[in-house]
């Protein structure tokens, strides 16, 4: 993948030339197949399913022409079946900003706490889980853990939709039945139970479309895009005109940025179409104009968002809408949001540097009880949350914490409530708030106790 870091000055632009015309990437994804081919009613149904939709089919094969080279170059440098390349299709259609009712996001679909076991960061400025690069190596990680776990990548790919502990105890109960462990003779909820059947599918139309009366447009087995890098903000808008790309276009490629602004770090990668890197570094290089015009602001003391919108010439809902701040959720006072400047300007620039952005809670409220041992980082782990949302929440003017103690917690991983039960410590207790309270993750091993039936699939 060619990665261009044209900003430093005393560096001009320097980029690889353009690759020789290339063989079709579908050829290669075939010859890379290794798992053992699925067969039954459940694979039946799935090939019927996509078949009978051309359409979708031709609107997801649209979408992976962008990342697909990519993905398969990362899956056979680790030694994986090709197979696993096509994993998205099954995922989100390659939907790079695929949103589940879970909360389980980008073409790999990871929930909020396994994203951030994998380094994927969420923040206000960016959610990493839709940054295809970052995205890709924690999905790829996860499957190797779940293989060398296994030692079987049906069962791997399993664990990877149900959860490691589901499977693991589903083998266990097969084992103490003298029944056989392999995928087929473990008693799975339906969705996982029609996960590998679903990718067989896929994997049996990208071998021989014309079976499935379907056309599969070609794409090329060469990069699709470059990796630019530098550390000027800028705004969305004005880095796609740099690229003379659309922001649709753009967005496809760089779908992690949550604002209207390209900030939040020290440095910054762009993926860019490769024949449109070379202009984007070009004409980066040659503008001294400020890129940002959006500008850091604190709510004021009886100040409303609709006052504050109407004051920018902005309507409420595009005030909240750039902020992530959902219809009903209340905005504190001294929150810092972020509104447009009268003109770009360096001035602007430099707010956004030194204000400190946090999210406004839109989960479920609950109350933690603090067990001895817990730290403030790793209770914000667990509920993907910040030890500053913690602290803010709190009024904490520090990290320390005492066992029963009660900490406030708003997340979209709240526990679901036992009928407002306390039960011994690190106990959770349902207080106010919408979000969905279920927390299953495909991280870690299942908290559900073992029972005859299967449990729910959980997102990862």
């Amino acid at each position: 993948m060619p990665l261009l870091e044209p900003f430093s000055p005393e560096i001009s632009a320097q980029l690889e030339a353009l690759p020789p015309p290339a063989a079709d990437l579908w050829d290669r994804v075939r010859k890379g197949y290794a798992m053992p081919d699925l067969e039954g009613p459940y694979v039946t149904k799935w090939e019927e399913w996509y078949s009978s939709r051309p359409d979708y089919v031709a609107r997801m094969v649209d979408r992976s022409r962008r990342y697909l080279y990519y993905i398969v170059v990362e899956v056979e440098e680790r030694g994986m079946p090709l197979e696993i390349a096509l994993l998205p299709m099954v995922e989100s259609a390659f939907n790079p900003v695929a949103l589940s009712t879970s909360r389980a996001s980008g073409i790999w679909q990871f929930m909020p706490s396994t994203g951030t076991h994998y380094g994927l960061k969420q923040n206000f400025w960016f959610d990493s889980r839709r940054d295809v690069i970052a995205a890709t190596d924690g999905a790829l990680t996860y499957l190797q853990k779940l293989y060398a776990q296994f030692n079987d990548w049906q069962l791997a790919l399993a664990a990877y939709n149900w959860g490691e502990g589901n499977v693991a105890r589903a083998i266990e109960r097969n084992q103490k039945a003298g029944k056989p462990t392999d995928y087929a003779s473990l008693n799975m909820p339906d969705e996982t139970r029609n996960y590998l059947p679903k990718l067989q599918a896929v994997k049996n139309i990208v071998r021989n479309p014309e079976t499935y009366s379907l056309d599969l447009a070609d794409i090329p087995d060469a990069p699709y895009f470059a990796v630019v890098k530098t550390s000027r903000k800028m705004d969305v808008k004005r880095a796609a005109e740099l690229a003379e790309l659309s922001i649709e276009e753009f967005q496809y490629l760089n779908p992690h940025h949550n604002r209207p602004v390209i900030a939040g770090g020290d440095e910054f990668a762009i993926l860019l179409p490769i024949d449109k890197a070379e202009i984007f570094a070009a004409k980066l290089e040659l503008t001294d104009q400020p890129l940002v015009s959006w500008r850091a602001y604190r709510l004021r003391t009886g100040e409303t968002l609709p006052q504050l919108a109407a004051r920018l010439g902005m309507s409420e809902e595009t005030l909240r809408a750039v902020n992530g701040i959902g219809s009903k959720a209340r905005v504190p006072v001294g929150h810092t949001l972020l509104v447009p400047s009268q003109r770009p300007s360096t001035e602007s620039a430099e707010t956004l540097t030194h204000a400190v952005f946090t999210t406004v809670p839109q989960g479920r409220t609950f109350y933690y009880r603090v067990n001895r041992g817990d730290t403030l980082a790793g209770i914000a782990a667990r509920y993907a949350v910040t030890a500053q949302d913690l602290r803010r929440w709190n009024n904490l003017t520090q990290n320390a914490l005492t066992a029963g103690q009660q900490l406030r917690i708003t997340s979209d991983l709240a526990p679901n409530a036992a009928k407002g039960k306390r039960s011994s410590g690190g106990a959770a207790k349902v207080n106010s708030g919408g979000g969905s309270g279920k927390a299953g993750t495909r991280s870690g091993a299942a908290k559900a106790k073992p029972t005859a039936k299967a449990a729910p699939a959980q997102r990862h």
